[in-house]
């Protein structure tokens, strides 16, 4: 688990927000467990499909869910998205307030996965 302050284009405040949002925390929650589309979100939690990606967007733009393509077995395509974050640690001194954020490590992409599977066959 890598440790490092909030993304350039999110804030402490935005972060602190999105984590008093029962929403937002409902999907970080679901998601440190095991990806879950959208879909699985809204129906599981009782959440309407547009406050579940609203709350994705957020959490994304924050960098503290990441979204992977699965593919279903009639080819289509779907997006399945995973909180990327272990521990929030808040600390005040010398009159500041900092936020750092101890991410998990990237999910591995579909590429790397194939390369993978393709190499363990061998």
């Amino acid at each position: 688990m890598a440790s490092k302050n909030v993304s350039e284009d999110c804030n402490d405040a935005t972060v602190l927000s999105l984590l008093d949002d029962e929403y937002a925390r409902t999907i970080l929650t679901a998601t440190s467990e095991k990806p879950m589309s959208a879909t699985e979100l809204a129906e599981t939690y009782d959440m309407s499909p547009p406050t579940v990606y609203r709350r994705v967007e957020s959490l994304k733009a924050c960098d503290l869910l990441s979204e992977q393509t699965q593919y279903a077995e009639s080819g289509h395509h779907f997006s399945v998205y995973s909180a990327n974050v272990g521990q929030f640690t808040v600390t005040f001194e010398d009159g500041e307030m900092t936020l750092d954020v101890a991410r998990e490590s990237e999910p591995e992409s579909t590429a790397d996965r194939f390369t993978r599977l393709y190499e363990d066959l061998r």
